[in-house]
């Protein structure tokens, strides 16, 4: 493994900002304390920085030997927010705020690209320009998106953008990184159905919702077997069914809630449209109403080719090919979606173990993401330091690279 010397020996001071920063989590939006704390290491370290971004955003700005002449640029992300659920972990950098915890490793995020910072700001030996992108707001806040509403990509000019996150469970020393779709769009519904309510002994008096609802649920799920091709990937999930306040009483209205993941913007579209008909239609034959809510949130994220190859052959580079998995696809949704489809660009997969780097009295269950045990490993911070070196050494170097 060719982890970079001088990031290996300043690895420990910057585990020590993760701890601090996993001892103070700030939900999205509300990372001001966070971004406090990254923004005056860049200022220790003679990076400038642009602050306010996407509310809370840090954008550092460090250019290379040519002063960014060149206009090249390369934007490298990493998210700062925490999650609203209770940590379980007993050791002494554990949340001090109640109810807010790092259970997705955004602290160990902003630890590798300040690693990253600490190391540019000593060594500038590229042309062009490394935007270090500190962004708020990834879980359910599309901090991504509302950075480049105030101008993240006019104001910072940048021809491709990068993104990482940490992946428990693979051998710390590898990582993952494949072309095309990484990560599921996220889509929520909410169906209401309004029949009219009855004596549960008298029902023929009255248009009961429940049955409609239970065949609505089935109806769903022939969209994903019989609508869409079988190779197309996608997942309804009716999560929450209400209905009803006594036990003899026929309610007046039905409602479901859920999610829909899909890989790509076209099954999106089918599945929206499909589930509306369907909805509408079930209803319209008992002679209930259907009110249809579909709200899109997170787009799928998608590697662009160039840009994945590039990742792995840096990744290579550093720990070799043979520890450069391919990344399985996850239903799971990531904002960096929204910088994707602007830029090309490449969300990877650091890996962070098992679970064994954790101290002892952190609490029951496997370390995986968005669970209440959950660590950063900081094992990575060199490692993934060292790979956002290389990557933006190495591409602001490449000759083919164009505006």
């Amino acid at each position: 493994m060719k982890i970079i010397d001088a990031i290996l020996h300043d690895a420990a001071s910057i585990a020590a900002i993760r701890k601090d920063i996993h001892a103070h989590p700030e939900l999205c939006f509300e990372e001001v304390r966070t971004a406090d704390v990254v923004a005056q290491q860049l200022i220790d370290w003679g990076i400038p920085v642009h602050r306010g971004m996407g509310t809370t955003g840090v954008v550092g700005i460090v250019h290379g030997r040519d002063g960014g002449a060149c206009g090249r640029g390369i934007g490298l992300r990493a998210d700062m927010d925490a999650l609203p659920m209770q940590e379980f972990n007993t050791f002494a950098h554990a949340s001090q705020h109640h109810g807010k915890m790092h259970a997705c490793g955004h602290d160990g995020h902003t630890a590798m690209l300040l690693a990253a910072a600490k190391h540019f700001s000593k060594h500038r030996d590229f042309d062009g320009t490394v935007y270090l992108i500190f962004q708020p707001a990834e879980e359910g806040g599309g901090g991504a998106r509302e950075m480049m509403k105030d101008g993240l990509f006019d104001k910072f000019p940048m021809q491709a953008v990068f993104g990482m996150h940490n992946w428990p469970g693979a051998e710390v020393g590898t990582f993952a990184v494949s072309a095309g779709p990484v990560m599921a769009s996220s889509n929520e519904f909410k169906i209401t159905i309004r029949g009219k309510g009855s004596h549960a002994a008298l029902p023929h008096n009255g248009i009961d919702p429940v049955p409609i609802a239970c065949q609505m649920v089935q109806g769903f799920q022939t969209i994903i077997t019989r609508n869409k091709k079988p190779v197309d990937a996608g997942v309804i999930s009716v999560t929450m069914i209400h209905a009803g306040e006594a036990t003899n009483v026929v309610p007046d209205s039905c409602e479901l809630q859920g999610t829909v993941r899909t890989f790509s913007l076209e099954v999106l579209d089918l599945i929206e449209s499909r589930m509306k008909q369907v909805a509408e239609s079930i209803c319209a034959a008992f002679d209930a109403q259907c009110e249809f809510e579909f709200d899109r949130n997170y787009p799928p994220t998608i590697n662009s080719e160039t840009e994945a190859q590039f990742a792995r052959k840096v990744m290579a580079g550093i720990v070799g090919e043979a520890n450069v998995l391919v990344q399985e696809p996850t239903m799971g949704a990531e904002d960096f979606s929204y910088m994707l489809q602007a830029k090309p660009g490449a969300y990877v997969f650091i890996s962070n173990g098992d679970g064994a780097h954790r101290e002892m009295g952190h609490g029951g269950g496997p370390c995986t993401l968005h669970n209440p045990s959950y660590d950063f490993n900081d094992e990575l911070i060199p490692l993934g330091g060292t790979y956002w070196v290389e990557l933006a050494t190495q591409w602001l170097a490449a000759p083919t690279q164009k505006a």
